[in-house]
């Protein structure tokens, strides 16, 4: 996830929890009266520059209907070169009003199985994805992803097909913790899906409830912590 600051062009920021709409509320009366839009606060992302990993801790799930999918290996990986999973060089690590964000290599996942008897489970992932970091009590972050950029294929007695954010892609609210490691985690998170297949798939589900937690360590220094602050 290259960490870039949103400054004349907001690439990435996009997410729940990272900057409040403007409320309404009724005055006496029944009047309706707008109050002014929060404002996000500051966040700076280090150490600058540095390439960072994103590995799964524990498991990750993805409920649709009364199928589960659990996989126990994922991972987002550098590629040694270009902005992908890279905090960026001073002075764009730091956001004086908001997020920090930039492109993630797309996360890979592997050993997974299903709750269902006789019946496996492989996962896809493609395309430009992303993420975004807001300093806050707690710290938030959201991962974006394609349109149909996750696809879990199930075989043996189902044989489904699932598509995660089929049409416009979706932005997945997560929080951030600074630690060693620093980690990102995504709880009980309904992303969209397009489910078709035969017997036992769950073609009436609309959407899937994702839930990971992923440890992010700094590639190019391993004596480092990426850290999110103010």
């Amino acid at each position: 996830m290259t960490l870039s600051a949103s400054r004349s062009r907001t690439p990435l920021s996009i997410g729940a929890g990272l900057a409040a709409a403007a409320a309404l509320t009724l005055a006496g009366g029944g009047t309706a009266a707008a109050e002014p839009a929060a404002v996000a606060g500051s966040t700076t992302v280090t150490p600058a520059g540095h390439y960072f990993a994103a590995d799964l801790n524990g498991s990750a799930t993805f409920k649709a209907g009364i199928v589960t999918v659990t996989c126990t290996v994922s991972s987002s990986a550098p590629t040694g070169s270009g902005d992908a999973n890279r905090v960026p060089a001073a002075p764009d690590n730091h956001n004086a009003a908001g997020p920090v964000g930039g492109p993630l290599s797309a996360p890979t996942y592997s050993s997974c199985r299903t709750s269902m008897p006789g019946v496996w489970a492989t996962v896809t992932t493609s395309g430009e994805w992303g993420v975004s970091v807001q300093h806050g009590a707690p710290s938030t972050a959201t991962l974006s992803m394609p349109s149909g950029g996750l696809v879990v294929q199930t075989s043996g007695l189902a044989n489904c097909t699932v598509t995660a954010a089929p049409d416009a892609g979706a932005s997945i609210p997560g929080t951030w913790t600074n630690g060693a490691p620093s980690k990102l985690t995504f709880t009980n998170v309904s992303v969209p899906v397009d489910v078709v297949g035969g017997f036992g798939c769950p073609t009436s589900a609309s959407s899937s409830v994702f839930n990971a937690t992923y440890d992010i360590t700094d590639a190019t220094d391993p004596a480092s912590q990426i850290t999110v602050t103010d």
